[in-house]
């Protein structure tokens, strides 16, 4: 049975749905904890609700500790590698600005690591989790990019619209077609390989919140069908070079949904 990490910012829309999932048996596997950056986050209300342990590490506390110079970055953190790894910040050069989120994010993470390492789980998933996880992290939770753990639902149909508000941008942009995305975690925001996508067409009257609640719907069977997927061994991430006819060369990372075991 696959054992399943959750992380959460706001109400735990898709958490619930992944709870669900495992309970009804969609999922072959259990949701152990359920954490979050944000103490107010309604979600863990609902995880309690169902029985799921939950913690917090306060992200806002620690960059403000941070910042006081009362906090500092974990003795194994390494700025230049990190640095040199992540694809975060290619609208900003500046060293100070990089090293002030780095630092304050590994700080967080370190925190988030120490818990997660006690309940060895198979699987972390990003419900609605509003803080871009680092190469610090990442290296040392999911360390092989050809054999991911860490997976993310997005509101919007990747790679269009990366970044908070999927949905927004989409009805903003003024888009016929709108959708979400499940994929795995690497170096950027929202750039790793694509496991599924959904879409759905939009009508000329949709509003906003006719576009998000649509969407939602759509993550909550989305989601756990994915993770499905992953329980039964049958996502396999492949990098492959295709040669242009121009003679440049394209390398691009995909994840294939392998056949269902017999």
């Amino acid at each position: 049975m696959l054992r399943i990490g959750a992380l959460i910012s706001g109400s735990g829309t898709n958490l619930t749905a992944i709870i669900d999932g495992c309970k009804n048996r969609r999922i072959d596997g259990a949701v152990v904890f359920a954490g979050a950056d944000n103490p107010r986050a309604a979600g863990l209300i609902k995880a309690r609700a169902r029985g799921i342990e939950t913690f917090v590490v306060d992200y806002r506390q620690i960059i403000d500790d941070i910042r006081a110079g009362v906090l500092t970055a974990p003795d194994d953190f390494r700025f230049a590698e990190a640095a040199a790894k992540q694809r975060l910040f290619s609208g900003r050069t500046d060293p100070a600005d990089i090293r002030r989120f780095l630092v304050s994010r590994a700080a967080a993470e370190a925190r988030l690591l120490d818990v997660i390492r006690s309940y060895s789980i198979d699987l972390l998933v990003l419900a609605g989790f509003m803080r871009t996880l680092t190469p610090y992290f990442i290296d040392r939770f999911s360390p092989d990019p050809l054999n991911p753990r860490i997976m993310n639902i997005h509101p919007a149909l990747l790679p269009a619209f990366p970044g908070v508000d999927g949905y927004g941008d989409t009805w903003r942009y003024g888009c016929k077609v709108a959708g979400c995305t499940v994929h795995f975690i690497d170096y950027g925001e929202d750039t790793g390989p694509i496991i599924a996508q959904r879409a759905f067409n939009i009508d000329e009257s949709f509003s906003l919140e006719v576009l998000r609640e649509k969407g939602l719907q759509m993550e909550w069977a989305l989601y756990p069908h994915c993770i499905q997927l992953f329980a039964e061994g049958r996502l396999k991430v492949e990098e492959t070079v295709f040669r242009l006819s121009s003679g440049k060369s394209c390398r691009r990372k995909r994840v294939r949904i392998l056949p269902q075991k017999a």
